[in-house]
This record gives structure tokens, sequence and C-alpha cells, in this order.
């Protein structure tokens, strides 16, 4: 966890914090929350980038960022800082951390998607193959060599829950307004699926 000053960040993953329960900490003001500034516009935020960044499982040698005042979302190197030449702490940034979600979060995806897909067979074999290590590669191989027909359902499936969760994200750093989160959330539930 960063703490970076001036405005006062807390630096943590919420979405985690508060399915385990991790009580919220404190800003050195005394006053609760993640990010005190004013809130951004969803309309204007990247959702996908940061879906993305939320899904980035790849290493810890980089970190995608979000500029509480604009919604701009950068990727930070050790080696490279933000501009791709020029090495910077993360502690000496204004930008907060979207650190990524556990793989489990998208794995359930996967075994959510072969639980309500109405062709049983298909169900069945995709919910086989998640089984065990290199569940995302057999699951894709499995759609892909096996129920094309599928790739679609499953896309906008995966992408509809991505989405819903970088808005959720948004909404427990409080970058955008909780108002606006519910009513996008609500606006998108999963798609209806063959």
């Amino acid at each position: 966890m960063h703490a970076i000053t001036a405005p006062t960040f807390i630096l943590c993953d919420a979405w985690i914090r508060r399915r385990l329960r991790v009580p919220l900490l404190q800003t050195g003001s005394g006053r609760g929350g993640i990010y005190s500034g004013l809130v951004l516009d969803l309309s204007n935020l990247d959702l996908e980038e940061i879906a993305n960044a939320l899904a980035d499982q790849t290493d810890y040698e980089h970190r995608w960022l979000i500029n509480p005042q604009t919604g701009e979302i950068v990727f930070w190197t050790a080696d490279t800082g933000i501009d791709g030449q020029t090495p910077v702490d993360l502690d000496e940034l204004d930008l907060i951390c979207i650190d990524p979600l556990p793989s489990w979060v998208w794995y359930q995806d996967m075994a959510d998607f072969a639980e309500t897909i109405t062709d049983e067979r298909a169900g069945h074999r995709l919910a086989r193959a998640i089984q065990g290590k290199g569940a995302v590669r057999r699951f894709k191989d499995e759609l892909h060599e096996e129920y094309p027909d599928l790739l679609p359902a499953w896309y906008a499936f995966r992408d509809a829950r991505a989405t819903r969760r970088a808005v959720q994200w948004l909404a427990d750093n409080s970058l955008i307004d909780d108002e606006a989160a519910d009513r996008f959330l609500a606006g998108h539930p999963d798609p209806g699926l063959p």
C-alpha cells in the first residue's frame, strides 16, 4: 500500500477489502475514503482500459495507474516510469494504482458461463475444461475448437462483467459518484446466453 500526499490517496484494493471485511483506512486528515477529491464523469472514462488493468495478471514490474483529476490511464514500469523513458517511484506520483483483481474472479466468469448456457453438453465440457491448472487455456481451446458458435456470447458475457467490475472499482475508490455507478450497474446486467 502506497500513501501519496497532495491530494491525499490511500492506495488499496477496495473490492478485496470489502469482501474480506478489512476496515477502510483513514487518511491523515482523519477523513475516511480512498480519494477525497472531485469525482470523475463516468461517461468520459475508458472502462475497457480500466477493466484490462483489473484483469492484468502478468507481473508486478509494471502497474496501471489512473489520474483522479482527469481519468487518464497510464502505464508505469519500474525501468521506464510513465513516460517510457524516465524511471520514477510510484510514491512520487499523484496517481492511483489499479491493482489487478485476483485470478479467481475471472475464473468465476468461465464457471458461470459454463453453468448458465443452455447447451448442457457444451456447459458440461466447458466446466470440465476449467478444472485444474491451465483452466483458461483449456476453456479457450474448447470454445474455439468445439463451440465456436458460443464465442460471441462468451465475449459479450466476459466483457459485460469486466466493464461492471471497472465501474464498481471506480465507485469503491470514490472516483465516481455512487449514484452514477448504481445506474450503470443496473443498466448493464449479464447478457442473455444461448
